[in-house]
């Protein structure tokens, strides 16, 4: 079992051996010269959940509850982007962050490398980006629009994950339609 530790806003592989296995095998997490493995909290739990991974503390091994609610504390948006995170990586996806698209996710197609060296267009190319959002949550056009048009940019198809309240994930795909 790997060990990793809390940091602010993510989890920390210190282990250099564990931390290749969990980055080059399983495509977790993103390698930081400093010497460490860095996981997003949802990958975390989700390596948590599937006994890859334990989290440590000065009095030894969190419980998976505890875990969760000290991330659901750092992330307001942990109940929703977890299950969806995890709905993904069960289905056999290569899930990463979406963060510089603005939205929670950007997700590759099963058995690709998304480390993948080489030219810009020989490497691997996002196929969806992910939002988590709540049943309940209401959005502006513009927001539509903006997200719809992003995912075109990149080549990409926008995804509406909505999360009802048994943590159920229901997909909705948006495109723009030109006459």
């Amino acid at each position: 079992m790997v060990q990793a530790k809390i940091s602010e806003t993510s989890v920390k592989i210190w282990d250099e051996e564990e931390a290749e296995k969990i980055h080059k095998n399983l495509y977790y997490g993103k390698n930081v010269e400093k010497g460490y493995l860095e996981l997003s909290l949802v990958e975390a739990m989700h390596l948590i959940e599937r006994g890859e991974l334990e989290i440590v503390e000065k009095n030894g091994e969190l419980e998976r509850d505890e875990v969760y609610q000290k991330f659901s504390d750092k992330d307001s948006e942990f109940n929703q982007k977890y299950p969806v995170y995890s709905d993904l990586r069960e289905r056999g996806y290569i899930v990463k962050t979406g963060f510089k698209f603005g939205t929670h996710f950007r997700v590759y197609e099963r058995g690709v490398n998304p480390y993948k060296d080489g030219p810009k267009n020989e490497r691997e190319h996002t196929k969806w980006i992910v939002h988590a959002v709540p049943e309940n949550y209401n959005q502006s056009y513009q927001e539509m629009s903006r997200a719809v048009r992003l995912a075109q940019n990149i080549r990409a198809k926008i995804l509406w994950a909505v999360v009802d309240s048994e943590r159920g994930v229901t997909y909705y795909r948006v495109d723009r339609v030109t006459p």
